[in-house]
């Protein structure tokens, strides 16, 4: 057992999502958004070394050195598993944990509408999560990954950097791949994937011309494509994706994106209002004759206005989510202001706030 363990246990049961240890402070655990200091004396280099550098393989520490970064999975005997980011600071060298559930989350338990499980039935098609850094994407994509493995009969292949998720073979064959360890690069491992039978494929993260356009090749030719963007909001994912590509391609990548396109989940983790955890409040997007329209045509910009008119379907746009969360009393009218794309709309509880 590594020293760092019990630090890691401690976070898993206080309901953490990450552990953060830098030298010359206490050692930190996000719980509900929030960092909270452990009772412990602030960390030395020396100490940070100590307990990173116990549970990092001479590969890592290769490439930390090489890079001033490294990323891996660790997994714990007792706290589980985790995605490892180990990289240096000024002070020294620094490391932000993050808790890999032990039990996959269902689409529904997640909190995302019914439509999600419908279209990850179709078969084909780019599915895309999107939303800001420690927003739940690669909880969400597992969740899809395994809902196809309890409910289809096929060849998943997985892209990663680190593996997270583990799956298990159910209904599917999955193989999982890391890049930098079963792979060089995003890009050479989704090319090859191609060539490897699949039915599904997932990219764990479309960071550059050459991937967003083999992830969009394999999508034209009916293999299903699941990937993350940085990008707040449906509207601005389709826009990233266009605008990686130089001018003179965009009008084709508009047309391949318009026909490849099946989903946009874009997500935001928002605090509960008793402040006992977070909720999924997630933004829909279904690729329609009218949505894929207007992305073939450069009108992304109407996109908005495309998923306030298909609720009947089950697009959903995420200030009209988070309305709905107030409206329950789930969250705050503060906390739907902070995470909303219209906050105008939602001025009128910050008064309400003040004036309380």
């Amino acid at each position: 057992m590594n020293r760092i363990d019990a630090f890691l246990e401690l976070a898993v049961n206080q309901g953490g999502s990450d552990l953060h240890m830098v030298s010359g402070q206490p050692p930190r655990i996000r719980i509900s958004g929030d960092l909270q200091p452990i009772r412990f004396r602030e960390l030395s280099v020396q100490d940070v070394q100590d307990f990173l550098l116990e549970f990092m393989d001479a590969d890592d520490r290769r490439v930390l050195d090489l890079n001033e970064s490294v990323d891996f999975a660790y997994e714990s005997e007792k706290a589980g598993r985790f995605r490892v980011n180990v990289y240096k600071h000024v002070g020294g060298i620094a490391a932000a944990m993050r808790v890999i559930p032990t039990k996959i989350p269902s689409l529904d338990s997640i909190g995302l509408p019914p439509v999600v499980e419908q279209l990850l039935s179709v078969g084909k098609g780019l599915t895309l999560v999107t939303g800001p850094t420690g927003s739940g994407k690669s909880t969400t994509l597992a969740a899809m990954i395994d809902y196809l493995n309890r409910t289809t009969r096929g060849h998943i292949i997985t892209i990663e950097d680190p593996i997270e998720f583990v799956h298990d073979y159910n209904q599917c064959v999955v193989t999982q791949r890391e890049v930098g360890t079963d792979a060089p690069s995003f890009a050479e491992a989704l090319r090859s994937a191609v060539r490897e039978d699949p039915d599904a494929i997932l990219v764990g993260e479309m960071r550059d011309l050459e991937t967003i356009s083999l992830a969009l090749t394999a999508a034209e030719t009916g293999i299903q494509v699941f990937g993350t963007l940085h990008t707040n909001g449906a509207v601005r994912c389709v826009d990233r994706i266009v605008n990686v590509f130089p001018p003179r391609k965009q009008d084709q990548v508009r047309t391949m994106l318009a026909g490849a396109l099946r989903l946009v989940v874009a997500q935001q983790l928002v605090r509960k209002a008793d402040h006992s955890g977070r909720l999924v409040a997630a933004e829909v997007l279904i690729n329609t004759h009218a949505v894929g329209s207007m992305i073939r045509t450069g009108n992304a910009n109407k996109l908005s206005s495309a998923i306030q008119a298909g609720s009947r379907i089950g697009m959903q746009g995420l200030d009209t989510v988070l309305s709905e969360m107030v409206r329950n009393e789930l969250i705050t009218g503060e906390e739907a202001y902070e995470h909303a794309i219209d906050r105008g709309s939602f001025e009128r509880f910050l008064s309400q706030g003040e004036a309380a």
